[in-house]
């Protein structure tokens, strides 16, 4: 997973460059009238579980690390204004797997945020993003064995859960599955599909208060 983080970082990073030279994105311009806190609060539930954004406390590794993304971007005195409309674009294009060897990483959808509400979060990404250079993926460690933030912090992006106020839709909905403890253990120790393995980034303490958050809450 790391591996492919990175390659999808240089990915975003050309490409961005790229847009942010030519000075638009390719999906219409922003509005100018954006809320950023609106912003940070959909980022956090829609984005944080895969994308590393110091700003926001968030360490995903699925997808690019934003702050390394725009870091070149910030440096070189690109406006603001440009790396929201970037930002824009590919909330609205999505993206496709990422194939590293015989593994295939996840897709990013289409318009996982739509209309205002991805124009705000466009604006926040923007306005914080590489602010403070290139960054390393924060660890985990700070979460401790708090099941409820450890989810939102690495599950809320893809799965809906009310308990911990996430609506992802990348993954199953979990107040539907309400799945028993030792299925989450093992989902979330080994991954499937295109839900990554946790192990090695969550410590067993980690993976089993995650585990018991959601087995105990799920449909509740």
């Amino acid at each position: 997973m790391r591996r492919a983080g990175r390659v999808a970082a240089g990915i975003a990073g050309v490409a961005a460059a790229a847009l942010l030279a030519a000075g638009c994105g390719t999906g219409g311009v922003a509005p100018k009238q954006a809320d950023v806190q609106n912003g940070e609060a959909l980022f956090k539930s829609s984005c944080a579980g895969c994308h590393t954004l110091a700003a926001a406390g968030t360490n995903g590794t699925i997808g690019p690390n934003l702050d390394n993304a725009f870091a070149s971007d910030r440096s070189q005195d690109f406006k603001d204004s440009s790396i929201e409309n970037v930002v824009l674009d590919q909330i609205r294009l999505g993206s496709g797997p990422i194939a590293i060897g015989k593994v295939e990483e996840p897709t990013m959808p289409a318009n996982i945020v739509k209309g205002q509400d991805a124009v705000d979060v466009a604006a926040y990404v923007a306005s914080v993003a590489g602010q403070g250079g290139p960054t390393a993926s924060s660890s985990p460690a700070s979460l401790g064995t708090n099941g409820k933030k450890i989810f939102q912090s690495e599950c809320s992006s893809c799965h809906t859960l009310a308990a911990a106020g996430a609506t992802g839709t990348v993954g199953p909905n979990l107040d539907q599955l309400k799945p028993p403890l030792a299925t989450v253990v093992r989902q979330v120790t080994n991954g499937g599909a295109v839900m990554p393995a946790f192990k090695g980034k969550l410590t067993p303490a980690q993976i089993e208060a995650v585990a018991t958050f959601v087995s105990s809450s799920a449909g509740k």
